[in-house]
């Protein structure tokens, strides 16, 4: 049952990676977005072959499985994310040698962060996690306050409720091990099925905040968007 509930929640994360991520670069040419979740897409896709072939963590799936894990939780989920969602809070549109320069750090951040594999506590990187997960949530805190504001209230609480619960995976994933979980087959179905989650939900709020900027003309409609680039 538990391998199930593993496997049907990475599939959950999978498909809101690809399905979301692509939505964001087609629908509004979010590429700091829509990459980073098909990344984290692509990431559940290895994991899961991963896992499936035998879980071997001398696998070189393993390798490429705690790259994509340092990549998102080292500036994927936190720099990258917190530059992408400002295009509706604050219209910022990085350039595209800013795409690329913050998606070269992450994959620099990726390669250097593995050589803290294995199940010990490495407190230096675990540390630095913490920090800059807590740095995006008070972005984030301020993310949901932004939808509150315009009254897209049930979504400002989805966020929060998202963001507090990939805290709550982050500081148990280093500092508090869910008790007999030796494979954290249990944290990972919690973490796949949260980090699916926060990617549905930030893509809604994404969505909810672009069409008030539409309305109140302070951000042309996505198709306006698209021809002027064109």
């Amino acid at each position: 049952m538990k391998e199930l509930l593993f496997m049907l929640a990475d599939l959950w994360m999978i498909f809101a990676g690809f399905f979301y991520g692509w939505k964001f670069i087609r629908r509004y040419n979010n590429y700091l977005l829509g990459l980073e979740w098909i990344i984290v897409a692509t990431s559940g896709s290895n994991f899961l072959v991963w896992s499936l072939i035998g879980g071997d963590p001398d696998s070189f799936l393993y390798s490429i499985a705690y790259f994509f894990d340092a990549f998102s939780r080292s500036v994927g989920i936190t720099l990258i994310l917190v530059m992408g969602l400002m295009r509706v809070t604050h219209r910022y549109k990085p350039t595209l040698a800013v795409d690329i320069g913050v998606f070269a750090l992450a994959t620099v951040a990726g390669l250097y962060l593995q050589q803290f594999r294995g199940h010990e506590l490495h407190v230096g990187p675990a540390m630095y996690y913490v920090v800059v997960n807590a740095l995006t949530t008070l972005f984030l805190a301020y993310f949901s306050w932004r939808l509150w504001k315009i009254r897209a209230k049930g979504l400002a609480i989805g966020a929060a409720l998202a963001t507090a619960a990939g805290t709550a995976i982050a500081l148990i994933y280093d500092f508090f091990p869910i008790p007999d979980d030796e494979h954290r087959t249990t944290h990972y179905i919690l973490a796949l099925t949260t980090w699916g989650f926060q990617m549905f939900v930030y893509f809604l709020a994404y969505r909810a905040l672009h069409n008030h900027n539409v309305a109140t003309g302070a951000e042309p409609a996505s198709s306006e968007h698209s021809v002027a680039r064109a």
